[in-house]
Order: C-alpha cells, then sequence, then structure tokens
C-alpha cells in the first residue's frame, strides 16, 4: 500500500488513493492523457502494488509501453455454476492434497470475495406453452443435478468468502450489472473501482458500468481467488467513437450484430474498447450493456463505457442504495473517472462508427459476427420461397425460438418491444408454428415483474413464450429435447432444421444436437421467426398470415413504434421491482451460515463431482516435450465447443455410454457441462463434437471427415477420438496438437484446457491463441507456441505421421525449436514463440500449473512459518 497517496474523499468519511497525483509526479499533465482504462488500472497499482515496483508499473500506462508486466488485483470473482462449480471443486481437491502433506486444509479459502450463480444447468425440457413449465424444468434441475447442488452447498459451508446465489433466480451477468456490482467499492474506510474477473467470457457486460471486469477461465479465477495477482501488460486500448443515433424500429441486438461485424474486421482481439462520443452518451445502460456482453464476439477482452448521468440512471432505476448512488457520483467525479473528464484521454487508436447506418439484422448461421440484414435474407440465400407440404415441417424449419440470455433479457426496451409485437400477432390472431418449441428465460425475476405491470406477459404467453426458467438455457446449448415425433421428422427426412435465439453464441452444433444451425436476433425477431416457424422466410417482406379480415399481415405491421415502446418502458419498469427481487435475495446469502468439514466427503458413484486427479498418475509424471505424437491436426477457428462441447451427450458418445454404465438412464445424462465436476465423464467429451475435422482423418478421396475422430498412429488406424485418448494413455504416449488460427476462442471453458491435458497432451503449436484459452493452457500446464508469420501446419506439410520435440529454454515469449521428425525419417527445425508472457506464466507451468504452483507455495510458507 502507497499511503502517501491516501486522502480523504471531499464530502464523505471515506477515503481514497490519489492515483492522479501518482501519475502526475512522474510526468506532469500525464493523467489528463490518460484513457479510462489506464485510470482505473492506475489507482489499483496505487492502492495495491509494491511500492517498490509503483514507479516502473505507472510508467507503463503513461508511456504506452508495453515490455513490464505489472499486478493487477481484482476486488471480486463471480463465477457460473459450471466453472465456478468445477474451479472449487479444484479448491476442495487441494485441500486434500495439502491435508495429506501435513497441512491444514482449513486454510486453504478464497482470500478475494467470490460469488457464484447456479444458472448454468437448466435445460428447458418443457417449452414455454406449458403453463407449469417453470415449475416442471425446475423439478428436473434438481432431480439432476443434486450431486452437484449438494457439492455447491457444501462450499459456501466450507470455504470462507463463497457467497451462493441458488437456482432459479437469473443469471449471473444479470445478476452481477442489476445489483451485484456497486461500481465504486468500499472496504476499511477506503473507497475505490469495482474491478473483477469471472468464470465466463461474457463477464465484460458489466462493463456498461464502467466497472473493469473480463472473462478468465477457471483456472485463472482459482489464481485471483488465492489471492494472487493477475499480471498483465498493458492491454491495447481502443477508443471507439459513436456517431449518430439509430433509426426507427432498431434494437440494440441489431446495432451490437453490426458492431460485432465492424469490429471483428478492425481486428480489436485482445483489445480493451472505450465507448465514447455523442452516440454512447445517448444509449441507455441497456443497451450499453448490450454492447458490452459481446465484447468477446468482437474478440476483444473489455468493452468499457464512462460513468456518466445514464450510470446514475441506472442504478436508481435498479432500486440502489441512495447513499450508493451518491458515492458512485462523488466519486467519479472527484477522481477523474467521469466521463467529462475523459474528453482529453489520447488513443493509440480510435474507431468510429455511425448508429445511424444499422439496419434490422440477423446473425448466422454459425457465427456472431457474420451478420445479415434482414432485407438481404433471400439475396444470401438464407431466405426463400418454400413450398410446404400440408402436415409437414419446411426446409428450414426453425425447432427452437428462444428469448434467452443476458445479452438482450437485461434490455427492457427489447423485452417490452418483444411483448408488444406478440401483443400485435395476437390481435391479428397469428400463431406460432406447432413445430418450434419456443421459451422465454429472463436473466432476472425484474423482466417477468414488469412486463407483468405492462400487461404483456399473458401476450408473450399466448405465442408460446411462457417463462421456462431464469437462467441461460439455449444460448448455452440446453435447448431441452424436442418433441419425439417432430424429432423423428428431422431424423427421418434429414431436415435442415434451425434456431433463432435471442444469445450471444450461434457455433454450429452448440444450440441444440438437432438444430444444424442457428441464428441470432432480437427479442421480437425471435417471436416473429416463431411465427413464421422457417429460416426460409423473407422476414421483411413475406407474409406471416392473414387477419380475421383476410388482409395479409407482415413484420411491418407487428412491429411497435419507438415511442409506444420508450412510453411503456418509463411507466412499467420501477425500482421497486429490482428491490422485490434482490433484497430478499442477497439477504439470504448474506444470512449466517453453519460451518461444515473442511474436507468435502467424496461420492464415490458421482457422474458431477469427483475427486481431480491432478496431483497424481500422468499429471505426476515429468513433461519431456520429447517424442510427442499428433492426437489432432486443426485448421483455423477451433472454437472451445469443438475442444470440449457443452451441450446435451448422446448415449452413442463416449461420454453417454460411460454416463449408461454407470446406471443414469439416457433421460437424464444431462450436459456435458454439468458433468465437469467428474473428469470420468468430462475427459469423454475431450474432442466429441461431431463437427470437429481432425486433418488426421480423411475420406478415400482425400476430403477430411467430420466427426469426433483420430487416427492412431503408428498403425495408422482410424477409431472415435476417446479409443485414441484411451490407447495412448495406455501406452503413456506423449502428445501434441498442431492448430491454425484462432485456436480457442470462445467460451472461456477450462475443460477444453484440462481434457487434453489429461489425455497426455504436452504442447499445442498453432498460428494464434485466444486469450482466456491460452491462459487455461499454461493453467493446466500445457505449453502453448506460436508459429512464426507465413508458417504453418499447411507449408511444413504436417500429416499426422510425425513425432515433435520442443526444444530450447522456456522464458516468456522465446523463441523455441520444435523439432519434426518425419516418418520418412527427415528432420525438420522450425522456430517458434513460446507463449508463456509473463514471469508468471513460467512460474505457473513449470510447477504443473496453477493448483500445484499454490500447493507448492503453501507448504513452503507454512514450513516457513
Amino acid at each position: 500500500m502507497n499511503s502517501a497517496f491516501r486522502k480523504n474523499l471531499p464530502g464523505t468519511q471515506l477515503d481514497f488513493f490519489d492515483a492522479r497525483e501518482a501519475v502526475d509526479a512522474i510526468q506532469p499533465g500525464a493523467w489528463d492523457k490518460l484513457p479510462y482504462t489506464s485510470r482505473v488500472l492506475a489507482e489499483n497499482l496505487v492502492r495495491r502494488c509494491d511500492p517498490a515496483t509503483l514507479t516502473a508499473s505507472l510508467s507503463q500506462l503513461i508511456e504506452r509501453k508495453r515490455d513490464l508486466d505489472f499486478p493487477w488485483f481484482p476486488a471480486r470473482v463471480v463465477c457460473h455454476d459450471i466453472l465456478g462449480q468445477t474451479a472449487l471443486v479444484d479448491l476442495a481437491g487441494l485441500r486434500d492434497a495439502i491435508a495429506q502433506q501435513g497441512g491444514d486444509p482449513a486454510l486453504v479459502n478464497p482470500v478475494v470475495p467470490t460469488q457464484l450463480v447456479v444458472d448454468h444447468s437448466l435445460a428447458v425440457e418443457c417449452g414455454g406453452f406449458d403453463p407449469d413449465a417453470f415449475d416442471k424444468n425446475r423439478a428436473i434441475e434438481d432431480r439432476r443435478n443434486e450431486d452437484r447442488f449438494h457439492f455447491i452447498d457444501w462450499t459456501k459451508k466450507a470455504f470462507q468468502n463463497v457467497d451462493v446465489i441458488p437456482p432459479g433466480n437469473g443469471i449471473l451477468h444479470q445478476i452481477n450489472l442489476e445489483r451485484m456490482s456497486p461500481v465504486i467499492q468500499v472496504s476499511d474506510g477506503v473507497a475505490y473501482p469495482d474491478t473483477l474477473v469471472g468464470t465466463d467470457s461474457h463477464t465484460p457486460m458489466v462493463d456498461a458500468l464502467g466497472v473493469i471486469a473480463i472473462g478468465v477461465g477457471g483456472l485463472e479465477a482459482e489464481t485471483v481467488m488465492l489471492g494472487r495477482a493477475s499480471w498483465m501488460r498493458l492491454p491495447d486500448i481502443v477508443g471507439v467513437e459513436l456517431s449518430g443515433k439509430p433509426q426507427p424500429g432498431i434494437t440494440a441486438t441489431d446495432i451490437v450484430l453490426a458492431l460485432t461485424e465492424f469490429l471483428r474486421k478492425e481486428k480489436v482481439v485482445s483489445a480493451y474498447l472505450e465507448f465514447f462520443g455523442e452516440g454512447a452518451t445517448a444509449l441507455t445502460l441497456g443497451d450499453r450493456a448490450t454492447i458490452a456482453n459481446m465484447a468477446p464476439e468482437f474478440g476483444a477482452t473489455a468493452a468499457m463505457f464512462l460513468i456518466d448521468e445514464q450510470t446514475i440512471k441506472y442504478l436508481k432505476l435498479t432500486g440502489r442504495d441512495d447513499a450508493l448512488v451518491a458515492l458512485v457520483e462523488t466519486y467519479a467525479r472527484h477522481t477523474g473517472l467521469w466521463s467529462d473528464s475523459l474528453k482529453t484521454a489520447e488513443y493509440e487508436r480510435v474507431l468510429t462508427f455511425d448508429l445511424s447506418t444499422v439496419v434490422r439484422n440477423i446473425a448466422g448461421p454459425s457465427n456472431p459476427h457474420k451478420r445479415v440484414a434482414t432485407t438481404d435474407l433471400a439475396a444470401r440465400g438464407i431466405a426463400g420461397v418454400v413450398e410446404n407440404e400440408p402436415g409437414k415441417m419446411p426446409d428450414g424449419a426453425v425447432i427452437i425460438a428462444a428469448i434467452t440470455s443476458c445479452t438482450n433479457t437485461n434490455n427492457p426496451r427489447n423485452m417490452i418491444a418483444a411483448g408488444l409485437l406478440a401483443r400485435n400477432a395476437n390481435r391479428a390472431g397469428l400463431l406460432r408454428k406447432p413445430w418450434v418449441k419456443s421459451s422465454l428465460a429472463p436473466g432476472s425475476k425484474a423482466v417477468t415483474l414488469y412486463l407483468e405491470e405492462a400487461g404483456l406477459l399473458p401476450e408473450l404467453e399466448k405465442l408460446g413464450f411462457g417463462v421456462v426458467a431464469y437462467a441461460c438455457t439455449s444460448c448455452n446449448g440446453m435447448s431441452g429435447a424436442l418433441d419425439p415425433v417432430i424429432q423423428q421428422e428431422v431424423v427421418d427426412r434429414d431436415l435442415y432444421a434451425t434456431a433463432v435465439l435471442s444469445g450471444n453464441r450461434n457455433f454450429d452444433g452448440r444450440i441444440h444436437p438437432y438444430a444444424k444451425q442457428a441464428f441470432l436476433a432480437s427479442p421480437p425477431l425471435v417471436v416473429a421467426y416463431a411465427i413464421a416457424g422457417t429460416i426460409r422466410f423473407d422476414i421483411e417482406k413475406d407474409v406471416l398470415g392473414h387477419d380475421a379480415d383476410g388482409k395479409p399481415v407482415t413484420l411491418k405491421d407487428l412491429w411497435p413504434s419507438d415511442e409506444e415502446i420508450d412510453a411503456i418502458v418509463a411507466a412499467s419498469v420501477k425500482p421497486e421491482h429490482f428491490r422485490k427481487v434482490y433484497i430478499p435475495m442477497f439477504a439470504r446469502a448474506e444470512g449466517a451460515i453453519e460451518r461444515a468439514a473442511p474436507l468435502y466427503d467424496w461420492r464415490p458413484q458421482s457422474t458431477y463431482i469427483r475427486r481431480p486427479p491432478y496431483w497424481e498418475g500422468a499429471l505426476a509424471g515429468a513433461r519431456t516435450l520429447k517424442g510427442m505424437r499428433p492426437l489432432a491436426v486443426l485448421g483455423d477457428n477451433i472454437t472451445t465447443d469443438h475442444l470440449s462441447p457443452s451441450n446435451a451427450i448422446m448415449m452413442n458418445s463416449a461420454a453417454g455410454e460411460y454416463l449408461h454404465k454407470m446406471g443414469l438412464p439416457e433421460e437424464d445424462f444431462n450436459s456435458y457441462a454439468t458433468h465437469r465436476g467428474d473428469h470420468l465423464t468430462a475427459q469423454r467429451a475431450t474432442f466429441a463434437n461431431p463437427t470437429l475435422k481432425n486433418e488426421m482423418v480423411r475420406d478415400a478421396d482425400g476430403n477430411v471427415k467430420a466427426g469426433s475422430l483420430a487416427r492412431i498412429e503408428p498403425e495408422g488406424t482410424i477409431t472415435r477420438m476417446w479409443e485414441a485418448i484411451e490407447t495412448y494413455m495406455d501406452r503413456k504416449q506423449p502428445l501434441i496438437v498442431i492448430a491454425g488460427a484462432d485456436y480457442g476462442q470462445g467460451s472461456s471453458r477450462d475443460w477444453a484446457a484440462k481434457g487434453v491435458r489429461l489425455a497426455g497432451v504436452e504442447a499445442i503449436v498453432a498460428e494464434g491463441f485466444e486469450r482466456i484459452h491460452r491462459t487455461n493452457l499454461v493453467g493446466m500446464g500445457v505449453l502453448p507456441l506460436e508459429f512464426k508469420p507465413g508458417v504453418n501446419r499447411l507449408t511444413l506439410g504436417i500429416d499426422g505421421s510425425e513425432t515433435f520435440d520442443v526444444i530450447g529454454e522456456r522464458a516468456p515469449r522465446a523463441t523455441l525449436a520444435l523439432v519434426i521428425h518425419r516418418a520418412n525419417g527427415e528432420r525438420v527445425e522450425v522456430p517458434v514463440t513460446c507463449r508463456l508472457d509473463s514471469s508468471e506464466d513460467v512460474s505457473i507451468y513449470e510447477a504443473g500449473g496453477v493448483l500445484q504452483r499454490f500447493a507448492q507455495d503453501f507448504l513452503e510458507s507454512a514450513k516457513a512459518a
């Protein structure tokens, strides 16, 4: 702590750390040029870092240098139940390991406050056309997840600094936005900016409040939980000036899909974006949150908006305490974090985007950044006239229509618009097509309250969009089973079936096993597509149906005006809705807790929770980086859904066969995501995505075959991926993965790294890595290596018959040698970049991973004491 900079915050009894003074003491006038992100990071350094390194660290921000790692200490960690649970399973296993080596397991606790929200485990088995869907889905969730929920209940009793919001209450990011983030934290008499890491890539949603919040994997979250700094170099901070204002009828979803396409093309990978300008100032906080939520789809790490009057208005709207709202404004204005104080900020790069150019959009069929204007659907080959046979589903049938995901359900304008379109459709006598499984899954119970207040919930229910859950549902691939008759027709006719959802991800195979592709759309468009029943439909021009007078009805006849939407939002969305939801929820979370035993009593037959194996077997041995055989040779854009899918487990999969052998009925297989606390199930998800293309597996014509397939070498035998992994594990064969660009993009999924490590993979060589996944690989002791520009698996002619060595001294971003031993005896040496990016990365990798590093440090400090 650098106490020389601690001062009283005027008008309060609180202190603050004056980062402006510290920065200007190094370079007079430098503070006024710093972007918002740098100012928050500077405050964190002044308050928390070692005084001996303060000047050097602040100089990185001032001089825009990137040659020194500096520490960042997030104020809290937020988790959803899937990654949060697996992180806590790891900590429970760590307690066992500490106890076995004579340490006190009760001393292993999160040091940083950790908030866990159970929101990822509910499947929509009952659609929104069932009036009892919510209760039925919750009962199924409780039955399927009893082992998981037993463990989660133990964690809140056994660990200090862990708060749990139980299932049925909402989505992590929306609860974080509407309640959990105070914007300005207070502890020990000091006020400071709220900052956090979250175990989900969409954690930046709360960046809309001016809160630096980034998505990390569970392994990195464990590091922060346990009190270690998150080390970073100055990120690329990009200014995004928003000009103009949206045209009538344009939603925040349309804006964010257009921005996603634009920012992807501008290559903002790993950047911190700061939105400013007249267009940004006019956006509501809900609109800002929709944009910030999609940061990972831009490729960015964060998507910051500045603290201003919209921030204050939102805090009041969501029922925050008056004293907190006053503190946020006082602190931001006094310390240079208020938007007016940022007019002199300088960016290394500024992008400009005109909001008036945005048209109505959808994104698909496979990526969030593949935007299509709805007026161009026919020209792009998505929409088209379809001859529908009576009684049969059409080509392009929409089998899932889901208003889901915090991305859009956080936004009152989007939700009210959906309700009004439903009302207008009901007045015209239109119906949802019978093959469409429709659902409404808000991220907060406050949404239901204001839809009821507006009289719009019954209108949505009439069209099949009743509340099925307060959870991620379809956006996380938890769409549930189809009606067996509909499923059979999809299979028998090999239909091109699709999903339309108001979510943030639509990768192939993610939303539902029988939805071949998926499209992202605004909530009102989701309702419209449920009525259309097919994606092969020009949603702007084609007739949705006929009213009672026989007049054709099109989308423009149903779309509500902006004036009506705004009037109903103003009249129906009230602070008391949020207080009614959150005051009892957090009073329950903060109540007195009965403490549990420090060691968890593992259930031996559980397929959900199992003691992790990170201190035994292959993981206890040395990683030689010698004689490695390829497990897979992969192309570009491999996502974490390819590496470790999250959706429903099918009987004919390796995981399904294992669960069947363990006695689970198929209807209770649940999703891959829910089983990630049991490595024996989760291992079988490694490369289990049926859309995977392993270039080692080709047909007779030389074309790459799709599927969870591998080729065992040196025999050349083609098998399912899991059988290849088992074979190599039995042989104790070290493995490597060769890949193209953007390896590991998508969700922050630990098991995308854990699965390959447990399979015996020691290194992954790719043309580029997604930030979170690279960190997860390091956290599991897998060495990430990057080909030099212009070199890749194709230029090197890699076919999977080779073996590989890695030689050289591992140091941050050092050049190492990848030695290729070809089957014909040829030896090729290729320079690669070691993507251990910091000394902290090197320390974690050399120890074998995050948990091993902590265990070593913990035991050494215990001995010293």
